[in-house]
């Protein structure tokens, strides 16, 4: 995760203070206030990537704290806590556009998974639109970056649900935006002013998921400290996204089933249902109906949950929309690392649009992040672009005429990689490389791994990621660089 600038709202000093000691030991900068006036007055005079408050709060109340700093700024997340008796709060603070909320107290470890799920529900895939059949980008908070046919007929489906409390089910690959696809329908529905709760069904055990769905009465199994309301009650009135559908336990999906068709849950270790409105969305990157044929996913609830089925086209399906989406992510990473890029080389524009992405939208984002750290002039060019290890990459040879362009694993892709000769002066022509410092093809990698840890104050995790690479690779690359330099500096003593 990368660093956080995060403003702590809490009435309890010492609570208050285990706060900062965990969230600077994260890496993460703070600014303490002890009441909701105070907090209210650092939010309007500093940008922070995050609020966690508590919901009793002196002066201004953590609910009116909330509304106030969702007048100001909408699309930070925001993390309420509360004591273990104030349950209502709590939820009345989901309603109020918290993305999570923690029951006081709880281990420090609770607040680095909390931070996670809030971060990934607010930065991952954020794309803003550009243009399409549903109007301009002023239209909607957070609308998708599209311009193809297929892209403009499925938001307009997604638009004219707007009055349905149906169940819709979106299926698609892995990094196709599923998930934006599902906050753009609860947008655009009567439910807008609700809660989005989403949760991610393969992200926990059977066990476990089904008391974060539900919710569990104090003392209904061991740990169970103190009641804690379900997602379900936390979505009440508004939209829960239940993500990665498919990886749900079959035990638990008739639970699902009852729930969705009486629309009513059980908490566990409860005594008795209690009525919810909820309307759900499920997401999944599987061929559902192949997994009912199977015997892998209850038949029923697919039919439940299949009343309104959206396919999302992989981004290779569309290609039209990789120009809009490349000038989205170039313009949004420029700004993230403050430098003054606004375009893409036809070059490197073709290059783009010859990858048939496998990664969709989530590969182009990285790939174009990469691009951005890799410019030294205000656009990217052909040699800023790379892919990863699984994909064609781009290599970068010094010759005697200059330098030359080359894709490998695609020799049939003439069109962008010409013979040496012919790729040196299309390249010429298209740009000046006099500020390119020389260097050997080992120099330059030795650079880009040496950036890309800077640029994540030395995560590898982070920055073979950022690369492209597998966390090996890095690893046994910077192995082999430092063999390298004890290798120098022997000779040098000798």
């Amino acid at each position: 995760m990368k660093v956080k600038y995060i403003l702590v709202a809490d009435g309890e000093r010492h609570f208050r203070m285990a706060l900062f000691t965990a969230l600077t030991r994260l890496g993460h900068g703070v600014e303490m206030a002890e009441d909701g006036q105070e907090a209210l007055a650092k939010f309007q005079d500093q940008k922070f990537d995050m609020v966690i408050t508590d919901t009793k709060l002196k002066k201004l109340d953590g609910l009116s704290f909330i509304r106030e700093i969702k007048k100001v700024r909408s699309d930070v997340p925001i993390i309420a806590m509360a004591s273990g008796g104030a349950m209502d709060e709590a939820i009345s603070a989901m309603r109020e556009g918290a993305q999570d909320f923690l029951l006081k107290p709880f281990p420090a470890g609770v607040i680095e998974e909390s931070l996670k799920r809030a971060f990934k529900n607010c930065d991952e895939n954020e794309l803003e639109v550009s243009g399409g059949a549903n109007g301009s980008a002023g239209d909607f908070d957070r609308p998708i970056v599209a311009k193809s046919p297929i892209m403009e007929r499925l938001l307009g489906l997604a638009v004219s649900l707007s009055g349905s409390s149906a169940t819709v089910l979106l299926q698609g690959e892995s990094g196709t935006g599923k998930e934006l696809l599902a906050r753009f329908i609860h947008r655009n529905s009567s439910r807008a002013c609700g809660p989005f709760v989403a949760i991610n069904c393969a992200g926990l055990p059977e066990s476990l998921l089904e008391s974060e769905l539900f919710g569990h009465e104090k003392g209904a199994f061991t740990g169970a400290l103190a009641k804690k309301p379900g997602k379900f009650d936390l979505a009440d009135g508004g939209t829960l996204l239940l993500d990665e559908i498919s990886e749900m336990d079959i035990s638990l999906q008739a639970k699902l089933l009852r729930a969705l068709q009486e629309g009513e849950i059980d908490p566990v270790g409860g005594k008795g249902p209690h009525k919810i409105d909820v309307r759900v969305i499920a997401t999944t990157n599987r061929k559902l109906k192949a997994w009912v044929d199977e015997g892998r996913f209850r038949s029923d609830l697919f039919y439940r949950l299949n009343v309104m089925p959206f396919y999302i086209p992989a981004l290779r399906e569309r290609p039209e929309d990789i120009e809009v989406l490349a000038e989205h992510f170039v313009e949004k990473y420029a700004a993230i690392n403050h430098k003054n890029i606004n375009s893409l080389s036809s070059q490197a524009m073709d290059i783009l649009k010859a990858h048939d992405w496998p990664g969709n939208i989530r590969e182009l984002e990285n790939t174009i992040a990469r691009a951005v750290l890799m410019s030294r002039g205000d656009r990217i060019e052909a040699y800023d672009i790379f892919m990863d290890e699984a994909g064609f990459m781009l290599a970068l040879e010094k010759n005697a005429s200059g330098f030359s362009i080359q894709l490998k694993d695609n020799p049939d892709k003439s069109q962008i990689a010409h013979s040496d000769e012919d790729s040196a002066d299309d390249f010429q022509s298209d740009s000046s490389v006099d500020d390119l410092p020389l260097m050997t093809i080992t120099e330059m990698e030795r650079c880009l791994i040496g950036k890309a840890l800077n640029e994540t104050s030395g995560n590898r995790t982070h920055a073979a990621k950022l690369l492209g690479i597998s966390v090996r690779t890095l690893r046994n690359k910077l192995a082999e660089y430092r063999s390298d330099d004890s290798q120098s500096i022997s000779a040098a003593s000798g």
